[in-house]
């Protein structure tokens, strides 16, 4: 069973907390330094075999609108709008992320979907990382590598209760307690010229 270690309410002088009701969202600017971000996502590019996933959606299947990989231990499947993720091993770069989470004591992980947007029109829509594998209070460890992305949370009843983040590279987003309960979040579209990004997502899936 997933063990947070960061205890509920928690904000080092690294890790802010976002002040948004019904949910424990914090940000960590840099939790990467510019050298260690670029070579991992370096690594990442050359490590994982990048496909768009099919997934069903209503009622029709789709191709994801950008690149993913889902990686971890073998008994961490994943359904995901109605399709099921076998995990690939994990790969060094990975795996060394993984073991930095861990030891800071942001949380425990058994897996990571990695999507990769290569430009301003690849992009996520509105969802929660909600699915029953995750439990009901989720810890969600988030990377960004690459190019500055806005990130929009927003409260499932109350839509006046929102957030917008642009998540630069080497940042570190930390969802967990209620926060997928109550929230939806996406990485809309853009028309204005953006590089390639690559963004983590660390989890623990329960077998």
């Amino acid at each position: 069973m997933q063990q947070e270690l960061l205890p509920r309410g928690h904000a080092s002088r690294q890790l802010r907390c976002i002040d948004l009701p019904d949910s424990d969202v914090l940000l960590q600017p840099g939790w990467l330094d510019s050298h260690d971000a670029t070579a991992a996502m370096q690594a990442l590019r050359e490590e994982l075999p990048w496909a768009r996933h099919r997934i069903q959606m209503f009622g029709r299947e789709v191709l994801t609108p950008r690149l993913c990989a889902w990686v971890g231990d073998p008994d961490a499947s994943y359904t995901y709008s109605r399709t099921h993720f076998v995990p690939l091993p994990w790969t060094p770069a990975l795996r060394s992320l993984r073991e930095r989470l861990q030891r800071e004591g942001i949380g425990r992980f058994n897996s990571v979907l990695a999507n990769r947007y290569r430009d301003g029109s690849d992009s996520m829509g509105w969802h929660s990382d909600d699915e029953g594998e995750l439990g009901p209070q989720p810890v969600i460890a988030s990377i960004s590598l690459g190019a500055t992305r806005r990130f929009r949370l927003r409260h499932r009843t109350d839509p006046s209760q929102r957030v917008e983040l642009m998540l630069e590279h080497g940042s570190l987003l930390l969802m967990r307690g209620a926060t997928q309960a109550n929230y939806r979040h996406d990485l809309p579209k853009t028309a204005r010229p953006v590089g390639e990004r690559i963004n983590l997502t660390f989890r623990w899936i329960m077998p």
